[in-house]
């Protein structure tokens, strides 16, 4: 009887043993996940991190666009009054209110309150 205990003993310490490591186990993997989710969703390099720099990214995209087109319009501004004599005509009356010898400025106030 004695040689039949031990073995029963025995196989139940055995088993106790492969659930404990497989807790273990599931535990380590389980934890392992969780970190590697974090990591990719709130570590420097993470989903959060590139969801914001992309929303940067096209703003400053648009930004630029605007700049490059505010560009152009003032470098053809600079090209009119370096060579166009009726653009710098027209410029020297409408900014400074300036006029030819023979002329007369009229100017209208708005009476509209």
């Amino acid at each position: 009887m004695r040689g039949r205990i031990q073995p029963r003993n025995l196989r139940q310490q055995v088993v106790v043993e492969r659930k404990r490591r497989d807790i273990i186990f599931f535990t380590i993997i389980v934890l392992f996940f969780f970190y590697i989710g974090a990591t990719l969703l709130f570590g420097d390099m993470g989903f959060l991190k590139y969801s914001t720099l992309k929303k940067t990214k096209s703003r400053m995209e648009a930004e630029i666009g605007s700049m490059e087109k505010e560009n152009r319009v003032l470098k053809a501004r600079v090209n009119a009054l370096k060579g166009d004599n009726f653009y710098i005509e027209k410029h020297a009356r409408e900014e400074y209110g300036l006029a030819r010898p023979d002329e007369y400025i009229f100017q209208f106030k708005d009476n509209d309150k």
